[in-house]
């Protein structure tokens, strides 16, 4: 039972945690329902509970949780009702996972036993598995970022793909940063600065940080040429006044840490083609998804130990 690793003397490590979380995606996959669609659901919902205070955080290897409604029924006169008899009887989607003879919620197998027989309902292709999240969440954003995630988890083929490295080679090319979180900028009306400049010399290559897809690509009259991915933990890197992008990259394509997106530019602030306004540097930002609502936040702790991590990767 996967759901009773809390209450084990010794904390699990990360590595054992991801592990268990993958046996049971292995688990409860079909010919119908992939492994990586129910990783990315769990993925998300656990994303979510991180940032949401008015969601409770499920402390288990499992993070995927239903209404009570849901589970047991909306007109079931227990609303905490574990009998699979009558949680059917009263239409509720609650399951039995693992053959105990109780549908419980609070059960990692019976959850993920559950997601997959929902999922399994729509059909096996990529549309069939959007269809179903619209359903069930009622939102095109979240629709997306769910994708996005069973995208890399399916190309990677794990997911273990949370490593990061600094936007700037470490080594090799002169730069510099500070945090300039919340400065004021006057172009293009009152606002603030939401992320991070890292000055370096033209051309120099600028990084992806992380995992992701590139869900932006191309011209912005604040940013310059500027390129925007988004990971498996709803953040979305912004990469702005570029002088340049790869070649080879487009939107839908995948990246990892240390895929060069670019060059180092002094784009933006006007039309098309505008660039020299200011000197050359990277504008980093970084966005948080919740379910709702997307906001920025600093960037410059995640720079510190992306910059640190790095440079112990170089020697």
């Amino acid at each position: 039972m996967f759901s009773n690793v809390g209450s084990a003397k010794e904390t699990p490590s990360q590595e054992e945690i991801m592990n268990k979380r993958m046996a049971i995606y292995i688990q409860f996959q079909d010919h119908i329902v992939p492994w990586y669609h129910l990783a990315a659901i769990d993925q998300y919902e656990r994303n979510i509970q991180a940032v949401r205070p008015d969601i409770p955080k499920r402390d288990s290897i499992i993070a995927i949780q239903f209404s009570k409604e849901y589970w047991a029924g909306a007109f079931n006169p227990l609303a905490d009702d574990t009998s699979p008899l009558t949680i059917k009887y009263f239409g509720g989607l609650g399951l039995d996972g693992n053959g105990d003879g109780v549908a419980n919620p609070e059960d990692d197998e019976d959850i993920m036993f559950t997601m997959s027989n929902y999922l399994s309902q729509y059909g096996p292709t990529v549309e069939d598995f959007k269809i179903a999240l619209w359903e069930y969440y009622q939102s095109e954003q979240v629709v997306n970022q769910i994708l996005t995630i069973a995208k890399l988890y399916k190309h990677f083929d794990t997911i273990n793909i949370d490593t990061h490295v600094f936007p700037v080679p470490v080594r090799g090319y002169n730069y510099s940063y500070r945090g300039t979180w919340g400065a004021n900028r006057g172009w293009g009306g009152r606002r603030i600065h939401e992320g991070t400049d890292i000055f370096a010399g033209y051309s120099t290559p600028v990084l992806s940080t992380s995992y992701g897809v590139v869900e932006i690509m191309g011209w912005n009259e604040f940013g310059g040429w500027r390129i925007g991915i988004r990971d498996n933990h709803n953040t979305y890197h912004y990469y702005a006044h570029l002088s340049y992008f790869n070649k080879d990259l487009k939107i839908g394509d995948i990246v990892e840490p240390g895929t060069m997106l670019g060059g180092v530019g002094s784009s933006g602030y006007g039309k098309e083609g505008t660039s020299g306004k200011f000197p050359p540097h990277l504008h980093y930002g970084m966005y948080k998804f919740n379910g709702r609502t997307e906001w920025a936040f600093d960037p410059y702790p995640s720079l510190v130990q992306w910059e640190k991590y790095s440079r112990q990767q170089k020697k």
